[in-house]
């Protein structure tokens, strides 16, 4: 079934971002099958990177003795930006090194989380940690009794913005954005005056 969620996780991003076919850029760790990071072509407001493989199968309890293969969250992740960082920047990897961490380090992806990684996300980036939201992507169903994959927007927060979260949350920092009308998509942002 792996293959066939891999396959219908991709159509279904190809075709809820316009139809065009995606670059990919496939990333690999050991003892882990490959991550694929999909580029969306720019549409003339921004380009849209996206994982394909962690939701090959369900997230885990890091506590649970015993993977469970069928039921479980399944997820993948979203970067929306208003202009390219380049090919070469990186950004494919750290990508890829988010949608890993659920088989690596058993992290369940959920709206809210907090993943710092401590290293910019790209080449000349601000940016050390994420916070992810539910994209404004439609679910996916998949054949019970697996549960529907679902997408999580990537927020790229600096350092600043990550001890905000952990201090005050996710909402508090969302409305710091909205006062101060910050363009969270914007790879050159600064961080919110907090």
């Amino acid at each position: 079934m792996t293959d066939d969620v891999v396959a219908a996780v991709r159509a279904h991003l190809t075709a809820q971002f316009g139809g065009l076919e995606p670059a990919a850029a496939s990333v690999t760790f050991l003892g882990l099958e490959p991550i694929d990071i999909l580029r969306f072509p720019h549409d003339g407001t921004v380009v849209r990177y996206a994982s394909l493989g962690c939701s090959r199968h369900p997230m885990g309890e890091p506590g649970d003795m015993i993977a469970d293969n069928t039921h479980g969250p399944r997820a993948e992740l979203v970067l929306t930006l208003r202009s390219d960082v380049g090919a070469d920047s990186g950004i494919h990897r750290t990508l890829a090194v988010l949608a890993a961490a659920p088989a690596v380090e058993g992290i369940v992806l959920l709206p809210d989380a907090l993943i710092d990684l401590g290293e910019p996300l790209w080449r000349n980036s601000a940016f050390t940690a994420v916070l992810l939201d539910h994209a404004a992507i439609d679910e996916l169903p998949l054949p019970e009794p697996a549960e529907p994959v679902k997408f999580f927007q990537v927020t790229p927060l600096t350092q600043t913005e990550a001890a905000w979260v952990r201090l005050r949350g996710a909402a508090a920092l969302r409305e710091a954005w909205a006062e101060a009308a910050i363009d969270t998509a914007d790879p050159n942002r600064l961080a919110a005056t907090l």
